[in-house]
C-alpha cells in the first residue's frame, strides 16, 4: 500500500510517524541539532519538537549535551540494526559466500537490498584496497547508477520501474552516470539479457562493480550480491567476465528458484 494511502487509514498512527521525522532529522549532515533545528527539520513547532525530543531521550534514543543543550543520536539505535542482522535470513545465508568472494577475489564484496529508490548496504567484506571506507553497512545510494540497484531493478515489470524512475531524483554524478529515464531502461533491458549489471565511475570516480540479483521464487530481487574494485586494479580483458561469472554463481545459490532444484 502506498505511503499516502497507508497514512489515511484509522490505523495510522501519526505520533509515531512524527518522532520517526525527529530521528531522521539527524540525517548526517550535522552530528548535534538544537532544538530549534529540529523543529525547523521537522516542520514542527518548538513545542512539540520539544514533547518528542524529551520523549526520545527519556527512551534512550536521544542524547542531549547539558552545556549545549544540543541531541545527538543515541547508540541504542544500533539495537534495531543488531536486530534486524540476526533476524535476516538472506544476510546469514549470504555471509560465508561474501567471505568466499572476499578471500577468492580479495576485492570487496557486498550484499544490498533494495529500499524503494534506493539500495542499503546490509552486509559488506572490504579488502586491504578497498575504494570507500565510508560506505558502511547502513550506508544508500541510488538504485538507477549503481550495479547492485540495476541488477534488482531489472527484475521488476516495466510499470514499476517507470514508478521508481520518477520519484528518483535522477542526477549526473560524474560524466559517466547513465541517468536519462530511456537509458536506464535500455540498460535494464540488456541487463536481464546478460543476467548481471556492471557499472564505472558513475556514483563513485574509480569504483568499479559488477553485481547479480538475488530473487525469490517470483523472480523479484530480494537483494543484490556485488565486487567492487578500485580502478586502479581493474583488468577489463581479465575482470568483467571473471566477476560477472562469481556474482551469478553466487547470487543464484542464494535465490529461492536454486534452492528449489
Amino acid at each position: 500500500m502506498p505511503a499516502a494511502a497507508s497514512s489515511e487509514s484509522t490505523l495510522y498512527v501519526q505520533s509515531v510517524e512524527k518522532a520517526m521525522k525527529v530521528l531522521t532529522a539527524f540525517d548526517g549532515s550535522k552530528r548535534h541539532l538544537s532544538l530549534s533545528e529540529i523543529a525547523a527539520a521537522t516542520g514542527f513547532d518548538i513545542s512539540a519538537a520539544q514533547r518528542f525530543t524529551f520523549t526520545l531521550s527519556a527512551l534512550g534514543y536521544l542524547l542531549k549535551d547539558p552545556q549545549s543543550k544540543k541531541y545527538e543520536l543515541s547508540p541504542k539505535l544500533l539495537d534495531f540494526t543488531y536486530h534486524y542482522l540476526v533476524s535476516n535470513e538472506l544476510v546469514s545465508r549470504a555471509a560465508p559466500y561474501l567471505q568466499q568472494l572476499a578471500a577468492e577475489t580479495e576485492e570487496a564484496t557486498n550484499l544490498t537490498v533494495r529500499l524503494d529508490t534506493d539500495i542499503v548496504f546490509v552486509l559488506r567484506i572490504v579488502s586491504r584496497s578497498v575504494f570507500n571506507a565510508n560506505v558502511i553497512v547502513g550506508s544508500r545510494l541510488p538504485a538507477y547508477c549503481t550495479a547492485p540497484g540495476l541488477a534488482m531493478l531489472a527484475t521488476l515489470d516495466d510499470a514499476e520501474i517507470d514508478d521508481i524512475l520518477a520519484r528518483t531524483n535522477l542526477v549526473e554524478f560524474t560524466p559517466a552516470t547513465v541517468w536519462q529515464p530511456r537509458k536506464i531502461k535500455e540498460r535494464l533491458a540488456r541487463i536481464r539479457k546478460q543476467g548481471y549489471a556492471h557499472t564505472e565511475d558513475e556514483y563513485f570516480m574509480g569504483d568499479i562493480s559488477t553485481a547479480a540479483a538475488v530473487v525469490n521464487l517470483d523472480g523479484r530481487a530480494i537483494g543484490a550480491i556485488n565486487i567492487a574494485v578500485p580502478r586502479v586494479r581493474w583488468n577489463a580483458g581479465r575482470d568483467e567476465r571473471r566477476f560477472a561469472d562469481l556474482v551469478i554463481q553466487t547470487a543464484g545459490a542464494l535465490s529461492a528458484r536454486r534452492r528449489q532444484d
